[in-house]
């Protein structure tokens, strides 16, 4: 029985073996891409990271409210005074396909779970929409491998687990199911079927890109592939029409998103297609009407001539305002040298720069494979027998790689262009090598490439199962952000849940809450209060300015929450406790793990205040200015009382190099005393007994009658 015998006939379908073979790979790599993603469950039922409890309180709206008051709804709690234009400024499609999708299939359940669960399960599916991607561009073997190698991605799943209810899972699925119905339309022989999945292409497109703005990097892809498509087919034809009513389609349905828009439309994005589009009819019709000798040297000084134009176009449009341009982190992408020139940019930690060793260490072996599928797609254009897939392919590899190169988060990117050419290359190599005979006994020409399969498997599974001392399995198996303040420490609190309890419970409804803008969608939405700032990052201005209130001096601050009109201050701590030997009464403390006591630094550098003038040599430890002059000096409830060498164990009382701070409790700001501020909560962990970490949330309220000093 061979792989296309008839199992069961369904009408005009047979199902065969090969076909049951496809079911069963693509559900294991579904099976396994849930598993890994579902790996965060082990420390809580939490979404994760900060703007999941935004999108999750934003499609509460629309479950409670309906879509139409959506798009005008004005959200009061975020960037107090102001508020926050919903539709205008957020992800509108995760928003209303999470509620869609909860109103068919949550059965009436708790709409939390169901956001929680919702990244899992789009992430996992879209290792069924690359099949059907890589499926096109390669065959269906080289698209079984890329579904695999998707489901065990590192940069995919990380940006993709349990209570990641964030732009990215439904975002790429959107743009992927995009890129396979435009490569499946431009490939298909029935122009009827090809107008609909042209135009349907359009439509995900727009989806995915009001999902994740990052879904700008498909957008550059196609508009390069459609450059090259006059010369590397020859339906011209065809091709006139088909990619004018894609790019019609998606710019069209743009005008239905707020966020989008005119800005998508005359922005980089929009041009991005139009003008590639209007470069294909232009030089299609130029070839049509050139003998075969001139036909791809015509189309060549056309493509040159084009490119100059348009890139003078562009470059004086920008200057005159013409042209909008994106956002600081759209532009780092596409120039990574701006990395440090903005530094509220710069302290997110997944805009940090990708080294060499986290590139390798998310594709390791994948990375080899596609430089070899690069190398067999050139050497043979039979491997793929279509030119334009080749064109397509190279193009998104080439372009992933090098987006990728800005920010660490974009390694998402990299991730997709290198395990579509690895699957490739891999398909390939398998094609060549299974065809070839080595002995012309047949049982050692079996042993032979029976060994080569094995030891391909063998090297695909080194670096999933172990890399620099772990694996995807252990790395993704870390908890919801909530539970463990976003800090370093691989544990589990309730902390931050107790204190948004708190003052959800203890403040009068209208109270305004301050913090540094990481904690802004957590006090929205657990705590039901508004907050001058949070992860939208909608006003630079007023991050400075909290940053300005964190190192100004405590009276001068308190003037500034009065004019901000704020009624409570929140800082996070982190630390660990330890007992002087023999004296388990007396509690000595280290302050590290990530919380506000790790980010003054850059409260520093986006106040554009001096470092030294804060900081000692270290770059980490507090000078005696920033623990006695400044506002965050005095509401961390810790005061360094000497240092210590951890190598050494020398102690001393003023900071030495290679020293780190010892501190011991202590509350400037009493709940008694009539201070700028007064503590009126502190979260648990703050009690922390020897040896355990400390994740100190606390509260201050505001003292209104306080009368400054100077």
């Amino acid at each position: 029985m061979n792989s296309n015998s008839t199992l069961v006939s369904i009408g005009k379908f047979d199902l065969n073996l090969n076909h049951l073979l496809i079911i069963g790979i693509l559900s294991l790599s579904f099976s396994i891409s849930f598993l890994i993603r579902s790996q965060p469950a082990d420390y809580g039922w939490e979404l994760n990271e900060f703007d999941p409890f935004f999108n999750y309180r934003a499609t509460q709206y629309v479950v409670d409210n309906g879509i139409d008051a959506y798009f005008q709804w004005d959200d009061e709690l975020s960037w107090y005074p102001n508020g926050r234009d919903v539709s205008k400024n957020s992800q509108v499609m995760l928003h209303l396909t999470a509620a869609t999708t909860y109103w068919i299939f949550g059965g009436g359940g708790n709409l939390y779970d169901f956001t929680i669960l919702f990244p899992v399960v789009f992430g996992s599916l879209t290792c069924i929409v690359v099949f059907a991607l890589v499926r096109v561009i390669g065959g269906t073997t080289a698209g079984l491998f890329s579904a695999l190698f998707f489901s065990l991605s590192l940069p995919i799943i990380i940006r993709g687990q349990l209570g990641w209810f964030k732009s990215e899972p439904l975002g790429l699925f959107f743009s992927v199911l995009a890129l396979y119905l435009f490569l499946s339309g431009i490939s298909s022989k029935n122009h009827k079927i090809a107008f609909i999945k042209l135009v349907s292409s359009g439509i995900f497109l727009i989806f995915g890109l009001s999902s994740w703005g990052g879904n700008q990097f498909f957008i550059i892809v196609l508009g390069i592939f459609f450059l090259t498509l006059p010369f590397v087919r020859n339906d011209h034809k065809f091709l006139s029409w088909a990619i004018p009513i894609f790019t019609i389609s998606t710019i069209l349905f743009s005008l239905g998103f707020e966020r989008l828009s005119t800005d998508f439309i005359f922005g980089l994005g929009g041009l991005s297609l139009i003008i590639p589009t209007i470069f294909l009819v232009s030089c299609s019709i130029i070839q049509n009407k050139s003998n075969d000798k001139s036909k791809t040297r015509n189309g060549l000084l056309f493509l040159a001539a084009f490119l100059i134009i348009s890139l003078s176009f562009v470059i004086i449009s920008i200057d005159s305002d013409f042209i909008s341009l994106p956002s600081f982190r759209y532009l780092n992408a596409i120039n990574p040298f701006l990395t440090t020139t903005d530094p509220l940019v710069d302290s997110v930690a997944e805009h940090s720069t990708t080294t060499i060793q986290q590139s390798f260490l998310f594709h390791s072996i994948l990375m080899i494979f596609a430089g070899i599928g690069v190398w067999l797609i050139i050497k043979s254009k039979n491997n793929l027998k279509k030119n334009d897939m080749i064109s397509f392919s190279l193009i998104i590899g080439l372009i992933g790689v090098y987006i990728s190169s800005a920010f660490l988060r974009l390694e998402i990117f990299a991730s997709l262009s290198i395990i579509i050419l690895s699957s490739l290359g891999i398909s390939i190599l398998l094609k060549e090598f299974l065809s070839m005979n080595f002995e012309t006994n047949k049982f050692k020409n079996l042993i032979t490439k029976s060994s080569f399969v094995l030891g391909l498997i063998i090297l695909l599974l080194i670096p999933f199962t172990f890399s620099y001392g772990t694996s995807v399995f252990i790395y993704t198996d870390t908890p919801p952000t909530i539970l463990n303040g976003g800090t370093s420490h691989r544990i589990a609190t309730n902390d931050w849940n107790s204190s948004l309890d708190w003052i959800k419970n203890n403040t009068p409804e209208g109270s305004v809450v301050a913090s540094w803008w990481d904690y802004g969608y957590w006090i929205q939405t657990k705590g039901e209060r508004a907050t001058l700032a949070d992860n939208s990052t909608l006003s630079t201005a007023t991050i400075e300015k909290i940053a300005k209130i964190f190192l100004n001096s405590p009276d001068e601050s308190w003037r500034a929450l009065q004019e901000m009109g704020v009624d409570y201050f929140v800082v996070n701590i982190a630390g660990q406790r330890y007992n002087v030997d023999g004296n388990d009464d007396q509690a000595l403390y280290a302050l590290h793990g990530g919380a506000d006591e790790s980010k003054k630094q850059w409260f520093m550098r986006i106040a554009n205040e001096p470092l030294e003038k804060y900081l000692l040599p270290d770059g980490i430890s507090g000078t005696d200015y920033f623990w006695n002059e400044t506002m965050l000096g005095q509401m961390t409830p810790f005061t360094p009382i000497g240092y210590i060498n951890l190598q050494t164990n020398e102690q001393y009382l003023r900071y030495q190099p290679g020293t780190i701070g010892i501190y011991e409790k202590d509350v400037k700001f009493h709940s008694e005393q009539n201070g700028p501020l007064k503590l009126v909560y502190a979260s648990p962990s703050f009690d922390a007994k020897k040896g355990e970490i400390i994740l100190g949330v606390f509260v201050y309220e505001v003292n209104k009658d306080y009368i400054p000093q100077n």
